[in-house]
């Protein structure tokens, strides 16, 4: 929570920059920059011909993606998702949040190439959304943390869901089979213990771009490699055999020494360890580029008149703070009223209210989103209204929630 909170902060600094680097004088360094071409090629064997703008979106938010796999993944196997009754509630509030607002966009775009932006207004950015309760303190309960966490982890399964199956365009099924064949491999890996990281590292890598090269998006692979990777230690850490405490000063050598290190290592998952090793990376690091990357827009008025009475613009802003903030709340309190859940201790209907305007924060993977829907020289205008919209919801969204957040928990301990 700390590094999410952390790394909001980045990403908001990255945007600013973005926006007053496209705005000024210096705008076309900026899109000449993200135009650059990085080409590898082995005779007249093409590897690589992407732009940095595609190297970023495609490549660094892999990592990103990955990260958020290994997130899942343990959720699933030691956290909150892991208990059926704990996770019912954000589960079901999550799935309010991402059909509501999808239904008011589909509703103003019902047709046409606007129609293709539906996904967009469906997505919670979490370092945002953590970012913005953060600057409350401790007068906000933890249960209602957990609550949005986990919340924007169901989102984030959600999303992926909606990149693999509705923005994949077409599929070159030899290199999808390769991608399915490998991590079939590292499947099998897993179950012989095999534990060399490089051997991991390099069939990752390989997945990755057979999966680029699918036409399914990048990002898949990514999160597929992290549901792969064992959430559970090989060693059992209440064994202590091994450890240094457990070696006597007779038997020291390089060989016990190393034992004892194998079997410290091993206590710990290896989802853990490198969700640990990697997150602050993907939080300081490849957000605020992809943000830099992505949030630079014109904002001249003829472009922010264009986008006012725009209905892509329009259904992104409605579908984000009015439809998230409806379908988290609506759904939670079905769930609540039909005795199916209850509300997590210390927390209130009002904060429920605020933290479903929070979800609104749509960012980082509405903007990828927007990427994958508006894609093409034909649909830059859908693009920029869209970035417009993504950008002012967000904005509205952090606003009036911490506002009503503030509010419902006027009453709690500021310490």
């Amino acid at each position: 929570m700390e590094i999410e909170a952390a790394s909001g902060i980045m990403l908001v600094i990255a945007t600013i920059v973005a926006l007053v680097w496209a705005n000024s004088g210096w705008s076309g360094l900026y899109h000449d920059l993200l135009e650059l071409h990085l080409v590898i090629e082995f005779g007249d064997l093409s590897i690589i011909d992407e732009s940095v703008e595609h190297l970023i979106n495609d490549g660094l938010v892999a990592i990103f993606f990955f990260v958020v796999g290994l997130e899942i993944k343990r959720e699933l196997v030691s956290g909150e998702l892991r208990d059926p009754r704990a996770a019912a509630l954000p589960t079901i509030a999550a799935i309010g949040g991402m059909i509501v607002p999808a239904g008011i966009y589909f509703a103003l775009n019902p047709s046409g190439p606007g129609s293709d932006g539906w996904g967009i207004p469906m997505a919670t950015d979490i370092a945002f959304a953590l970012g913005v309760m953060s600057l409350l303190g401790k007068r906000v309960p933890n249960e209602l943390k957990l609550f949005l966490l986990t919340l924007a982890i169901v989102d984030d399964l959600g999303a992926i869901a909606v990149i693999a199956i509705f923005y994949t365009a077409s599929i070159n099924l030899t290199w999808l089979l390769i991608g399915i064949g490998l991590l079939v491999a590292l499947f099998v890996a897993q179950r012989m213990r095999i534990w060399y990281t490089p051997f991991y590292v390099t069939v990752g890598i390989v997945i990755w771009y057979s999966v680029l090269e699918s036409g399914v998006h990048a990002t898949i692979a990514g999160v597929a490699l992290g549901l792969l990777t064992p959430a559970t230690p090989l060693v059992d850490p209440k064994d202590r055999q091994g450890f240094g405490v457990a070696i006597e000063p007779d038997d020291l050598s390089a060989d016990s020494i190393r034992r004892a290190q194998l079997h410290m290592r091993e206590s710990v998952s290896v989802a853990e360890r490198l969700e640990t090793a990697i997150h602050p990376f993907s939080s300081f690091v490849i957000l605020p580029i992809f943000a830099l990357a992505n949030a630079g827009i014109e904002l001249s008025g003829e472009a922010l008149g264009n986008a006012a009475s725009s209905t892509v613009t329009l259904g992104i802003v409605i579908g984000l703070v009015a439809g998230k903030t409806i379908g988290v709340s609506l759904a939670s309190w079905i769930a609540v009223r039909s005795g199916f859940c209850t509300l997590p201790s210390n927390v209130t209907w009002p904060m429920i209210v605020a933290v479903a305007m929070m979800a609104g924060i749509g960012f980082t993977v509405a903007l990828f989103i927007t990427g994958l829907a508006f894609d093409g020289d034909a649909l830059n205008v859908f693009d920029t209204e869209a970035r417009m919209g993504i950008l002012a919801a967000s904005l509205a969204a952090a606003v009036g929630g911490l506002a009503l957040l503030r509010w419902a928990t006027k009453d709690e301990p500021v310490v």
